[in-house]
């Protein structure tokens, strides 16, 4: 099969490879849409150390069921799935409980770190454990599934934080997963929402899928235009999505005495933390992982219009140019949001 393989850092290459083995209890699939993720990109480059090449990278999918193992009884060829990035290979204490994302047996498709290798689906076929599969509702399309993971990230994420109707809330960060923060808030019934981003044309999305307010970061008293709109106390709660030492600040002060921040962003994996300002005004720190079992909803919400995916396809390419469109992301093209790649 044809594969886009990261070969070292910063270099793919399309070629041909194995088609992968399946076991008694996976699945065949033959791929239709894969996006190309934030940590795909930054993986790339080697800068998150989680995609050390060889790696066929790519963990937000969906296709069609090729093959079935032979210990398989309720999926069947033909089958349209999406399927979870994570991949637990035995159960643990963490599994068991239900935060399967927090196992010490998972694995992530499309990673490679030093623990292990777990090829993923910038590729013809990918082959996964039936026990991440979920089946597509009949008016969902591949490339709409494949935007099941990052809308299960961003829920997952505002799930974690306890709210009341109508908290304030910010959002840092307004990319592809904060904008799917901002309408999960929405959907939560919080209000008002601020948006706050770098990017005008970010901040014209986040408005448009549900923020009440936009607030460019770079002209300055952004803290201050946030109290300014809360009471003057600032925000219940703050979501950071960046992960870097300037945004986990500002999300850090945007929020209220005994306010609530969630860490989504990882970018960089360490930065300074403002640690009086959290300790004396009792603030709440929750990091958020992936996501643990809320795919079945965000499907039904995606194929129900509920949460919109489409405004953020920027394009669907075919696998022979995702190379050049990775490069484009990489370099920050103004406007473009989500690359689907169809193998």
């Amino acid at each position: 099969m044809q594969a886009l393989v990261l070969k070292e850092y910063n270099r793919f290459s399309l070629e041909e490879v194995p088609l992968p083995a399946i076991g008694p209890a996976d699945v065949l699939i033959r791929v239709q849409a894969c996006g190309i993720c934030g940590s795909d990109v930054h993986g790339m480059d080697g800068s998150t150390g989680r995609r050390i090449p060889p790696i066929i990278m790519g963990h937000e999918a969906s296709g069609i069921i090729e093959q079935i193992g032979s210990d398989i009884s309720e999926w069947t060829v033909g089958d349209r799935v999406t399927f979870d990035s994570t991949v637990v290979t035995r159960q643990d204490f963490y599994s068991q409980k239900g935060t399967f994302n927090l196992s010490d047996y998972r694995k992530v498709l499309g990673v490679s770190c030093g623990e292990y290798r777990q090829h993923g689906a910038f590729a013809e076929y990918v082959a996964v454990p039936q026990s991440i599969l979920y089946r597509l509702p009949e008016n969902l399309s591949f490339a709409q599934a494949a935007m099941t993971e990052p809308v299960s990230v961003a829920f997952h994420a505002v799930n974690l934080i306890p709210s009341e109707i109508n908290d304030s809330a910010v959002v840092v960060g307004c990319g592809m997963i904060g904008l799917f923060v901002i309408q999960a808030l929405r959907l939560k019934g919080c209000g008002p929402i601020i948006a706050v981003d770098l990017d005008r044309s970010h901040l014209d999305m986040a408005l448009q899928l549900g923020a009440d307010f936009a607030i460019k970061s770079d002209e300055g008293e952004t803290i201050e235009k946030i109290k300014n709109l809360t009471h003057g106390r600032g925000a219940d709660m703050a979501f950071e999505v960046v992960g870097i030492a300037p945004t986990v600040n500002l999300a850090i002060h945007a929020v209220r005495k005994g306010g609530k921040v969630g860490l989504i962003g990882n970018l960089a994996p360490h930065v300074e933390l403002p640690l009086q300002a959290v300790v004396t005004r009792q603030l709440t720190l929750y990091g958020s992982c992936a996501s643990a079992g809320e795919y079945p909803a965000c499907l039904d919400m995606i194929a129900n219009g509920r949460i919109k995916v489409d405004e953020m396809i920027s394009a669907i390419v075919p696998l022979s140019e995702a190379a050049s469109w990775f490069e484009r992301l990489h370099d920050g093209e103004p406007g473009l949001m989500k690359v689907i790649v169809q193998p």
